[in-house]
């Protein structure tokens, strides 16, 4: 792999030389949880600790992930803290269901979400791109944050492919509401902290229940009116994800309020990651200008052939590799949390015996692993050549988890890769998106991993040889 001698570093906390007080863990992570990680969470392969008189199995060895999300995943069930911060936004949603009510979900979506169904929205998503593209025509180096552009991208995007625009709201800020849910309702409360049962109010989100509230409400009235339309006329519905998840409603299949809570899960899981990664991936190429020429190249290559949409993924490896190299850097979902149920044991390659005991919080953390000093090489340097096809195979399927892994993997992972290639490629076909002097992102956990301030950088028609 050609690893340039002096890539780039995009920001990132620098880990802990000293262990925190219980109270700057307390601030920290109201503050931003990526602050709190010590050096030995980014080279040692495991940690036991303890955390507000919880011990924690800090998990960073890819064998170890395997046993705890594969091998022997009926011995872990969520962690109780994930749950506290994410039940009371989607409930029984693919992301915090669990046991039989899991199971039936993930039935009944299994279709929704296969190979062909996703390549079948390359085209809503390619129209949407070049839609939005339009924002920056005439564009005479102008400033924009991208990382408002993006969400409003991604939202476009999913509304088209999910709803086909038929929302049941005269509200032009619907994507607003999502993205006021999604940052009120998704910050850990001091009662989170403290293990409060959930009737225990969290002060922190008293604010984004209104929101909620009425979110679930535009919900509901979608449903409403899109089975209405399937009753009047089937052959006149659109195929998109919300009649497709109607068509598994029944006795066999999901309740409706199942259906509900899952497709809250599809936008703030499809919407919110999808667009911070794509704004991580157009700032660390534009730091990276000699991969971008070789992106543009392989865009325009693609494109003047003619490629349909739905070929572009497989046929643009450096674009793809550009926003799998942004995932490793700024992953969407920073952390995976699992508790044991009964005593679990995990013998190391090298013969170390590992005891895990009921009730131990389990986090696998694909911010540490994926920066981790022992199984990455200059891991805080964006080097996409690590995801081209000729390379691939050095990177162990469990040291790179931006889907997670095992049975509650993202199901939706093929549309997202596919989604982002598309909306890059159309993007980077007519435009360049350059860094200013103000443009000093700060990577911060809420549900996500986004720029604590915005995103500002200049956007410019591309030059032509």
């Amino acid at each position: 792999m050609d690893m340039r001698p002096d890539p780039f570093e995009p920001p990132a906390p620098i880990p802990r030389s000293t262990p925190p007080s219980r109270l700057e863990i307390v601030r920290t992570v109201m503050r931003n949880p990526l602050e709190l990680w010590g050096v030995p969470s980014y080279t040692l392969p495991w940690i036991y600790t303890e955390f507000f008189r919880e011990r924690t199995l800090i998990v960073n060895d890819p064998g170890l992930i395997r046993h705890v999300l594969v091998d022997n995943v009926g011995n872990y069930c969520m962690s109780e803290i994930r749950q506290l911060l994410l039940r009371p936004i989607l409930r029984d949603g693919l992301l915090t269901a669990e046991g039989e009510v899991w199971k039936r979900s993930r039935k009944a979506m299994a279709p929704v979400f296969t190979p062909r169904h996703a390549k079948g929205f390359a085209g809503q998503m390619l129209r949407q791109s070049e839609l939005y593209a339009r924002k920056y025509e005439g564009s005479d180096s102008a400033i924009h944050d991208l990382s408002v552009d993006m969400t409003e991208l991604a939202f476009a995007i999913l509304s088209d492919t999910l709803f086909s625009g038929q929302i049941a709201t005269k509200s032009e800020k619907f994507s607003d509401d999502v993205d006021q849910l999604l940052h009120r309702m998704g910050r850990v409360d001091p009662m989170d902290l403290l293990r409060a049962p959930p009737w225990v109010p969290r002060l922190t989100r008293i604010g984004g229940r209104k929101v909620l509230a009425k979110f679930r409400g535009i919900v509901a009235d979608t449903m409403a009116m899109r089975l209405e339309a399937m009753q009047r006329d089937p052959a006149s519905v659109p195929g998109d994800f919300l009649t497709l998840l109607l068509e598994q409603a029944g006795p066999e299949g999901l309740t409706m309020d199942e259906i509900e809570d899952n497709i809250l899960t599809f936008i703030g899981a499809g919407h919110e990651t999808t667009a911070r990664a794509l704004a991580w991936t157009l700032y660390c190429v534009a730091n990276t200008p000699d991969f971008r020429d070789r992106m543009e190249a392989e865009i325009d290559a693609v494109l003047d052939e003619g490629a349909e949409p739905v070929d572009w993924l497989d046929r643009m490896p450096h674009v793809r590799a550009a926003f799998e190299e942004a995932l490793r850097l700024y992953p969407p979902a920073p952390s995976i949390n699992r508790a044991a149920i009964d005593r679990d044991m995990w013998k190391s390659p090298d013969g170390k015996t590992l005891v895990i005991e009921p009730g131990v919080t389990i986090l696998i953390m694909p911010w540490t692993l994926h920066r981790h000093e022992l199984y990455w090489e200059k891991p805080r340097a964006f080097l996409p050549e690590r995801f081209l096809p000729e390379n691939r195979g050095k990177i162990g399927r469990f040291q790179f988890l931006p889907f997670g892994a095992g049975p509650r993997v993202c199901i939706g992972a093929t549309f997202a890769l596919q989604e982002a290639v598309i909306a890059l490629a159309v993007l980077m076909r007519r435009f360049r998106f350059d860094v200013t002097p103000e443009t000093n992102p700060w990577p911060v956990q809420k549900l996500t991993t986004q720029p604590a301030e915005g995103l500002p950088m200049r956007v410019s028609v591309r030059p032509r040889p």
